[in-house]
């Protein structure tokens, strides 16, 4: 159970030391056999440039992100960009001397855009796993990351992934959570376009649970957007997120150097505690091998 008045900060911070871990987050894990229509709110940028090009500086990059995943990414009030993970690629592409223009598109039209080079890179809580890495290439991880099971607050029968066995559950197209969901014996699995409508179904009464990124899940309750749910359980998932980019992409080391140096430099931090109100931990150069 965890308090609605408090602030997300606080919330986040109650939630990490509750489960007894580092951080609480988790990932979209998106096919790249999926295709997905594309809504622009950039301006059109360079090609990519071929495999064994090196990236110059001063470049414009075109990044794709699917704003509506706070606290990584969503729109703001006046319909700009707004999240960690906007906060952290616009610092990457200050710290490499590029231009970043963002492009929005749905989670499961990155890939096929990234394998198409119609973008240069995506930063939208992507998880780094052995399958995607056979088709597009990912920076060194920058979040540790893992899901939640969210219920109504009235509902005292489920309490953890065992207790979701012959139940239905809501989850986002695509994601990790999604295809947890599925492993389930017996399970009920509805996709959503979304996660705050995978949340809404759960509030309406139509599913039993739902899987998803843990903090997306407490930002949606904290903010009073979705009433009448609550996170239970342990996490049921480590992960790590990268920036994806084109297969062989000429810009990784460029981002993998700047990631490197605003980690080490404190701008990383910064941007960790002005989203999540805590230190972040420290992270691998490369994801453990059990990553999925």
């Amino acid at each position: 159970m965890f308090e609605q008045k408090s602030t997300r900060s606080h919330f986040i911070k109650h939630f990490l030391t509750g489960f007894g871990v580092t951080v609480i987050l988790s990932a979209c894990d998106i096919s790249g056999n999926n295709s997905g229509t594309t809504s622009s709110n950039g301006n059109s940028s360079t090609t990519a440039k071929p495999a064994g090009q090196t990236a110059t500086v001063g470049k414009t990059i075109k990044v794709a992100t699917e704003p509506s995943f706070p606290p990584f990414e969503s729109k703001g009030s006046t319909g700009e960009l707004v999240g960690f993970d906007i906060d952290l690629i616009k610092a990457v592409g200050q710290a490499a001397g590029m231009t970043v223009e963002f492009q929005s598109l749905p989670f499961d039209g990155m890939i096929p855009a990234l394998q198409a080079n119609t973008i240069d890179a995506a930063v939208s809580a992507m998880t780094i796993t052995p399958e995607r890495a056979q088709t597009i290439s990912f920076s060194r991880p920058y979040f540790k990351a893992g899901l939640a099971i969210a219920v109504r607050q009235d509902n005292t029968t489920i309490t953890n992934l065992d207790s979701l066995k012959n139940k239905k559950i809501a989850a986002q197209i695509g994601t990790t959570g999604a295809k947890k969901a599925k492993s389930i014996t017996n399970a009920q699995v509805r996709e959503f376009d979304s996660a705050p409508l995978a949340l809404q179904e759960l509030a309406n009464g139509n599913v039993d649970a739902v899987i998803n990124d843990g903090p997306v899940t407490l930002e949606a309750i904290n903010s009073g957007n979705i009433k009448g749910l609550k996170v239970v359980g342990q996490l049921i998932t480590e992960e790590y997120y990268g920036i994806a980019l084109p297969k062989n992409s000429p810009n990784l080391n460029a981002i993998n150097t700047a990631l490197t140096k605003i980690i080490s430099d404190g701008t990383y931090a910064q941007i960790y505690k002005k989203w999540f109100g805590t230190e972040p931990p420290q992270l691998p150069e490369t994801p453990p091998a059990s990553t999925s």
